[in-house]
């Protein structure tokens, strides 16, 4: 009796043991906990990307009278057809774009729709073109996703901004090894880097001056203790013989 008593405590042993080496609580895997039941936020963010140095921009000016803004549309020949694409246009190391007839221009910090009302201002002043329609588009705004995501890879982006949670739904979302409290977001402007943290299982996500992403930035998400395991190989190979050889020395010192 006193045997079979002793075999049943190394049992239960052995299963509070495997519980709390193979679980992840919900602390470590939920994201917005601090979201409460029917709690509503305002988003009162107008965040819209800035031009950066090395950004490459597609440009198409259009009027009633499509003849006059040839020369503003300049096409890059790929044949022997007389078709060809519209050249796009570097921001340069002194933020400028070098454009037809106006010459350098500083893009340099300006959103999409500033740099738009800044080319038809100047067709307008030079009274080059009347009632000009300008249409804009960088296109080289991409992220890259790296680390414990399902899908890491560099994502282009088609419109003029995304969320870190749209970017990292891109990617496949976070896999059970992802860390989900302290996500870096690395961001280049013109030469300077910062690096920024976001806890998505908070909430104040939301808030992060990086939860809108700019072109080019880097989403790194860090492994848990759990990925830095798999990592290093030893992660569930090392646990169970561990366990084993717990439930092996209390079997025998508890049945003698």
């Amino acid at each position: 009796m006193i045997t079979y008593f002793n075999r049943c405590k190394v049992l239960c042993l052995c299963i509070v043991i495997l519980t709390l080496t193979s679980c992840y609580t919900k602390k470590d895997v939920v994201y917005f906990q601090n979201a409460k039941n029917f709690e509503t936020i305002v988003d009162t963010d107008t965040f819209k990307a800035k031009l950066k140095i090395g950004d490459i921009l597609s440009i198409n000016v259009s009027t009633l009278n499509l003849e006059v803004t040839k020369p503003y549309n300049l096409v890059e020949a790929t044949g022997g057809d007389g078709g060809g694409q519209l050249i796009d246009y570097l921001i340069d190391a002194d933020g400028n774009i070098d454009y037809p007839v106006l010459g350098k221009i500083k893009m340099i910090g300006l959103t999409v729709e500033e740099a738009k009302a800044l080319l038809k201002k100047k067709f307008e002043q030079g009274q080059l073109l009347k009632d000009p329609v300008v249409i804009m588009r960088i296109k080289n705004y991409r992220v890259s996703i790296l680390g414990w995501v399902n899908n890491p890879g560099v994502y282009p982006i088609s419109g003029e901004r995304i969320s870190i949670l749209e970017a990292i739904a891109m990617a496949g979302d976070l896999n059970i090894n992802g860390k989900r409290k302290d996500i870096m977001v690395i961001r280049d402007f013109n030469g300077t880097k910062t690096y920024t943290e976001i806890d998505l299982t908070s909430k104040e996500v939301f808030n992060s001056p990086v939860f809108y992403l700019t072109q080019n930035d880097i989403v790194y998400v860090k492994p848990n203790k759990g990925g830095i395991s798999r990592a290093s190989g030893d992660s569930r190979i090392g646990v169970i013989s561990s366990v084993a050889g717990i439930i092996v020395s209390l079997a025998v010192i508890l049945t003698r």
